[in-house]
């Protein structure tokens, strides 16, 4: 428990972290890589890089400040930080490094206005959220074991890589022993740790684009265009692509995250999955555990892609949506005006308008970051309650914004 004084002094300082919040981060990311190297694989050069680590970092040390006396609104978001964590093995001695290097960055960065009283403070408050954290991420990797047989990293082989689009190609996997690999929750994703050019490894995260493949886990990767040769955004994408054939043996750590579709009840609302992109993945696993279900809930799918070339699995949603009987798939391009799809444009407001039969209906969303924005602001803009709207951001762990 934090003492009062604790709870004032962190709530005060929200305010000026704000404010400094990324001056802080970037001194923090740049003194723990630096001392502490072999941490660096957990981190992505290219979220480094473009900010966005720091800016998350920054994000959710304020929300943490701004609810401090109401921590239990920040469950879900430290639900999803701990998945991420046990994702990546995050284990119970690095929470005093990471303590160590953030105290140090926030004296440095904030000089005389980081007294002792503010950074006993800070330190009392972080010893918390590390004993949440880790307490979740025990019972994390216990399930990891009880469910899939496995904690951190074992290898898994690739026994068929199969193009799906001119950009995404997915690699089943199986375990090298031959026994089946127990179904992920529909929704999870992989984190494969991959080899770096210079000798090290890094890891990436890969959603599963199959509920149940009948003992293997399938991943439908993306290939990026590589700006640079330093790591670059797609670097462990490009990897896969163009290095790894059927017969390789890749890193996988086990099933994890909490962007789930959950059974449906008796009475479940409509179903609404809508994917941008790459973003089908995930959603495509959902779609199968839902038809798997033969329940008599109505579900529509609506996938956003550029262009026909781009646009992946349609068949395979399309033959989902006949088996389940009470579900409907719409492909809409927005860079291929002539090639055959469901419409034309973007995925606003008028389209979802047309296909949702009413703000009654919970709502699963997954794609780049401004399609989500967009997307999550048009059915609000409908009347969809913000709480039943579930979205997975394929970068770093989320901010901590209270629920609600």
């Amino acid at each position: 428990m934090l003492q009062p004084e604790h709870l004032d002094i962190v709530e005060s300082t929200a305010p000026v972290l704000a404010q400094r919040g990324e001056d802080i981060t970037r001194h923090f990311y740049r003194e723990l890589l630096e001392q502490n190297p072999a941490v660096a694989p957990m981190f992505s050069p290219a979220h480094q890089r473009g900010g966005t680590q720091q800016r998350a970092l920054a994000d959710a040390i304020v929300a943490f400040a701004s609810n401090v006396r109401q921590l239990e609104a920040l469950a879900p978001a430290v639900e999803r930080i701990g998945h991420k964590h046990a994702a990546l093995g995050v284990q119970p001695e690095h929470y005093p490094i990471v303590g160590k290097h953030l105290l140090e960055a926030i004296r440095a960065v904030l000089g005389e206005a980081a007294t002792d009283a503010v950074l006993d403070a800070w330190a009392a408050a972080y010893g918390v959220l590390a004993d949440v954290l880790t307490g979740r991420e025990t019972q994390l990797y216990a399930d990891q074991q009880q469910i899939y047989g496995w904690n951190g990293f074992r290898e898994l082989v690739v026994v068929e890589k199969t193009p799906e689009s001119d950009c995404i190609t997915s690699f089943h996997l199986a375990a090298t022993d031959g026994q089946p690999l127990p179904a992920g929750r529909p929704g999870q994703y992989l984190t494969l740790r991959l080899p770096t050019p210079e000798g090290s490894t890094t890891l990436r995260n890969y959603s599963l684009s199959a509920w149940d493949d009948s003992g293997l886990f399938r991943i439908s990767v993306k290939s990026e265009l590589a700006p640079s040769a330093d790591l670059p955004t797609g670097f462990g994408s490009n990897y896969l692509h163009d290095h790894v054939q059927p017969g390789a043996r890749l890193e996988v750590a086990p099933p994890s995250g909490d962007f789930v579709l959950p059974p449906a009840g008796a009475d479940a609302p409509p179903l609404v999955l809508i994917a941008g992109g790459v973003g089908v993945t995930p959603l495509l696993a959902m779609l199968q555990f839902a038809a798997a279900e033969q329940t008599h809930r109505e579900i529509l799918f609506v996938h956003g892609a550029r262009t026909r070339s781009a646009q992946a699995f349609e068949a395979e949603l399309r033959g989902l949506a006949q088996l389940h009987g009470k579900a409907r798939v719409h492909v809409r391009l927005s860079d291929d005006p002539d090639a055959p799809c469901d419409s034309n444009g973007f995925v606003d407001a008028n389209l979802l308008r047309e296909l949702l039969a009413g703000p009654d209906c919970d709502v699963y969303l997954c794609g780049p970051q401004p399609f989500m924005t967009a997307v999550h602001a048009a059915l609000v803009e409908l009347g969809v309650a913000a709480e039943r709207i579930h979205s997975e951001s394929f970068g770093p762990a989320e901010p901590f914004h209270a629920a609600g």
